[in-house]
């Protein structure tokens, strides 16, 4: 009896995210990075490690203000190339956290660091640097850094949640808040770095103490949410949520009222002028004077509390 001839079939991974957009992965085939979220993520790629690698190979890196720059970077750079190469691989299915929800989460942070990036890089340290080519590959660095965040938005822009499709937590408005507001508490964590911005105080230290624990609240939704263990909550989610995101709000605006009121106010310790901190009238290039710092908190508290309100009307 003659033999059959056996065709091999490739077993192929298919999901629909948007209209004309489709994350297509053949299992151990390069091909997967020829499609169109495949050739934006390497775009994100290129463009974050470019951004670091040019700061790092002419020594443009000065000041705790580009640390954050290069973090930034490296950080999405990270987990790019996880992704990639997860999907490069096939083994989406076999990987701890929610395919639904991970590509989304990384690149929303993604967008928020690379622009973090790409107006702090030149503020604090592309704008003292003497002409030449250092200078020259900062501002590339920058540019570069912009690339990275466009490509970024592409990709959330492309995934994001439509009627129905089969979308993560992480996908939604309320998901992509919950980004934002880790990504904003931790931004107030690296300008208020230096203890002695608010150990004089304790009602300073409240407020530290509410961006600590509303951060870690935040974090932990999400992380329940990646890891696809939102079963463990001992209440129904929608009402977790709502209560996090009430309490959070709550937490928040005696943080508004307090923060500007002890670091501005002439009626307690504070500087109602940019002129009365000293550290302003000396401070060194790649640095940030304390004054500028208590400002930026205040903004991103009042941010934060935006944020989180939203989240809370959204959720409830």
């Amino acid at each position: 009896m003659a033999a059959m001839p056996v065709s091999v079939i490739q077993t192929t991974i298919k999901t629909k995210v948007s209209p004309g957009l489709e994350s297509l992965t053949i299992v151990g085939s390069p091909r997967a990075l020829f499609r169109p979220l495949g050739l934006l993520r390497l775009l994100q790629l290129l463009s974050t490690c470019l951004a670091f690698s040019l700061v790092a190979y002419k020594g443009a890196w000065m000041g705790s203000m580009v640390n954050w720059c290069m973090f930034s970077w490296c950080f999405c750079f990270s987990m790019t190339l996880i992704i990639l190469s997860l999907e490069l691989g096939g083994f989406q299915n076999r990987f701890p956290l929610s395919w639904l929800d991970f590509p989304i989460t990384c690149a929303s942070y993604g967008v928020l660091f690379c622009l973090s990036s790409s107006i702090i890089y030149p503020i604090t340290s592309v704008r003292f640097m003497a002409h030449g080519s250092a200078r020259k590959y900062a501002i590339s660095a920058t540019i570069f850094s912009c690339i990275a965040c466009v490509a970024y938005v592409t990709e959330v822009a492309w995934t994001q949640t439509r009627p129905g499709e089969i979308t993560g937590y992480m996908a939604t408005v309320s998901g992509k808040l919950k980004v934002v507001e880790s990504f904003v508490a931790c931004l107030i964590f690296v300008f208020i770095s230096n203890p002695h911005l608010y150990t004089h105080e304790p009602a300073l230290e409240w407020c530290v103490t509410v961006y600590a624990v509303c951060f870690i609240l935040t974090m932990v939704i999400i992380l329940l949410n990646l890891g696809n263990c939102t079963n463990i909550v001992p209440i129904a989610l929608p009402t977790f949520l709502t209560s996090i995101a009430f309490l959070s709000v709550v937490m928040y605006t005696t943080a508004i009222v307090l923060w500007p009121l002890y670091q501005f106010s002439e009626a307690t310790p504070g500087q109602s002028h940019r002129n009365m901190d000293a550290t302003c009238q000396y401070t060194r290039p790649h640095s940030v004077c304390s004054w500028d710092r208590h400002l930026v908190v205040a903004i991103l508290t009042g941010v934060n509390l935006l944020a989180y309100m939203t989240d809370f009307i959204h959720s409830s």
